[in-house]
């Protein structure tokens, strides 16, 4: 159960982290579902780019910023290049 606990918990931070990184991003919007679909890969890509740097999510509240950096990221990437894929 501990499990299925957690993994919902990822995806509902990475839902939020979505919609916080399209309202920071205005110009890089995708829509609210494409947003919170880019925040699940975000709070995958931002655990990823803060482990480079050492540091790590201890709360509700550090994860839920590592995955909006991830995300703004994403968002970023896929404005950037996304026209060429």
């Amino acid at each position: 159960m501990s499990m299925l606990f957690s993994l919902l918990w990822f995806l509902l931070i990475g839902l939020v982290a979505g919609w916080l990184a399209g309202q920071l991003t205005k110009g890089r919007d995708f829509g609210a579902v494409n947003n919170m679909i880019v925040g699940v890969l975000g709070a995958i890509l931002g655990g990823f780019l803060f482990g480079i740097f050492g540091l790590g999510a201890t709360n509700t509240i550090g994860s839920l910023i590592t995955a909006t950096v991830g995300a703004v990221v994403v968002l970023f990437l896929l404005g950037r290049y996304g026209k060429r894929l």
